[in-house]
This record gives C-alpha cells, sequence and structure tokens, in this order.
C-alpha cells in the first residue's frame, strides 16, 4: 500500500508544483500581498494547493496516454506507470478523486475559478491527446495554461492586472515552451519516433523562436516597471526620500529589476543551448544555483520596491 502511495506521488510529479506558483503573481504585483493579512495569502494559498493537486492529476492522465511513447523514451521509459510498477487502473483512480476534489473545493471560491480550473484541466488533457501533435499550437497550449494560473489567482481575490504584466506572463510562458522544445530536439537526436512533433520544428526555426519570445519576455516586463505607478512617499522611513536630490528621486523604482530579468533570461537561454537543460525549466531552476539566485533576488527586490 505504501508502495503504491509513492508510486502514484512520483507520477504526481511534485516538483512541478514549482509552476503554480504563478498563482501569486497578481497578488504580489498588485500591492496586496499583505493586504488584511493573512486572508488574501490564505486565499492564494489554498488556489495553490488546489492547482498542485489538479495540475498532478494532468500528469497521471497524461503518463496513460502517453504511455506507448513514454516506453519508447530514453528517461521517461522509468517512470511508475511507463514501467508498468503502477497499473493503470489504480492511477486514473487517483486522478479521478483528485479531480473531483479540486472541482468540489473549488466552489468554496468564485464560480470563475471553478471555470478556469475546468479550462486547464480540458486544455490539459486536449494537448495530451491531440495539440501536443500540432505544431505551435503545441506550444501555445503550454504558454496558455501560465496564463490561466495567473488569472486564477487573480480571480481568487478579486484583483486586476496590469496589460504589461500579462504580455509579459504570456511571453515569459512561450519563451519557457520553445525552450522545451529546444532541448527535446536535441535530446532525441535521432530519435523522433518518440516525438514526432520535433519533425516539424527545424533547429533554424526554433532558434528564430527562441530569439523572438526571450525579446519579448524582458521588453515586456521593462515596460511594466516603465509604467509601475506612481511612488508615493508615505510613512517615517519611505519619507527619507524627499531628502534625495532631485537627480535620483524617481516614480519608476521597478525599472532597477531588469537587469536582473535580463540575467535571468540570458543564463536560461545559456543552459539551453549549452546545457541542453530547458526540457525541465522545474528542474532547471532548481538546480541551477545562478538562475535560483537570480530569481530569488529578483524576488527580493521586488517586494522591497512594493512594500518596503
Amino acid at each position: 500500500m505504501d508502495h503504491t502511495l509513492f508510486l502514484i506521488l512520483k507520477t504526481a510529479r511534485p516538483r512541478q508544483w514549482i509552476k503554480n506558483l504563478s498563482l501569486y503573481a497578481a497578488l504580489m504585483f498588485s500591492g496586496f500581498l499583505f493586504y488584511q493579512f493573512p486572508s488574501y495569502l490564505l486565499s492564494v494559498t489554498q488556489a495553490f494547493v488546489l492547482f498542485s493537486i489538479l495540475s498532478s492529476c494532468v500528469y497521471i492522465v497524461n503518463d496513460v496516454i502517453d504511455l506507448p511513447q513514454d516506453k519508447l523514451h530514453p528517461f521517461k521509459k522509468y517512470r511508475p506507470i511507463a514501467s508498468g510498477a503502477l497499473p493503470i487502473p489504480i492511477a486514473l483512480f487517483a486522478a479521478v478523486v483528485g479531480f473531483l476534489t479540486v472541482f468540489f473545493f473549488s466552489l468554496t471560491f468564485s464560480p470563475f475559478f471553478l471555470l478556469l480550473a475546468m479550462m486547464y484541466a480540458a486544455l490539459h488533457i486536449l494537448y495530451s491527446v491531440k495539440l501536443k501533435h500540432v505544431p505551435i499550437l503545441d506550444v501555445i497550449a503550454i504558454a496558455t495554461g501560465f496564463v490561466i494560473r495567473v488569472y486564477a489567482g487573480a480571480v481568487v481575490v478579486n484583483l486586476h492586472m496590469s496589460v504589461w504584466f500579462l504580455l509579459t506572463v504570456i511571453s515569459a510562458s512561450l519563451f519557457l515552451a520553445v525552450g522545451k522544445r529546444q532541448s527535446e530536439r536535441t535530446l532525441m537526436q535521432g530519435k523522433v519516433e518518440t516525438r514526432k512533433i520535433l519533425e516539424h520544428y527545424s533547429q533554424r526555426l526554433l532558434d528564430i523562436y527562441t530569439g523572438m519570445f526571450a525579446n519579448t519576455t524582458w521588453l515586456t516586463y521593462a515596460l511594466y516597471a516603465f509604467q509601475q505607478d506612481d511612488f508615493i512617499p508615505q510613512g517615517t522611513m519611505l519619507k527619507l526620500f524627499t531628502a534625495l536630490p532631485r537627480t535620483f528621486i524617481t516614480q519608476k523604482w521597478m525599472m532597477i529589476t531588469v537587469p536582473v530579468v535580463i540575467y535571468g533570461v540570458m543564463r536560461y537561454l545559456q543552459l539551453v543551448y549549452e546545457k541542453n537543460n530547458g526540457e525541465s525549466p522545474d528542474k532547471v531552476l532548481l538546480e541551477d544555483k545562478p538562475l535560483l539566485a537570480s530569481v530569488m533576488l529578483w524576488g527580493v527586490m521586488v517586494i522591497a520596491i512594493l512594500y518596503l
């Protein structure tokens, strides 16, 4: 029994839950992270848990659908379902229980959150069945999953999102999705039968896509930073800014985070092209120390600027 639960958890890919941190994006960038603390934060955390369960259920269904291809994959063939260690009926039962749990508890939020959860599940099941085999739409589907997560986090606490911030999310999502295809193409060189979609992505085309979305990612973020709301010094510490020379007084303090974002994009490109690590963005983020350090620095800077 314990071994079966372990196999189910392994198939659920808890490492992938890091992607669901995007649900906190709207809360953090809206300036409401500590508003009515901790009610807003707890609401988004509950949504994070539900989406983590939901994404795990999707991974289980995906592994069942991709069973024939995964058996031929150099790494995926060791997954519990592909290796035969986890029986398909037990895996599907766990997925159904997970889906029902998520949809039931989603009713405690607004109907729009439930709708977004259902859209996320439907999109990824459709991706597993059909969209992953359609060029361009496969990349757009992956990116759409990130956008749905961000909207779900915003809907939970009824917050508005900047248009430029939303464009940043879309660009970054497409950048990660294309980087994933880049690394898959290198990894599966000569073994495209396990990933037929790669036949439609030449190396030159992927290079163009990667460069295009890498540029739009940092540019849209820079525009978001430049469009940040006016800085109003209030409180004892913040009034110290009034003592600065006019040369250093600016209402766009978010601009100082742009170089960190540019470094993060460049570092990720380096990992994709030199080490072929883009196939699993979550693994790259957790294991590459320079990239992880830049993300943590960026997070600290954003919180300091917006809240301190």
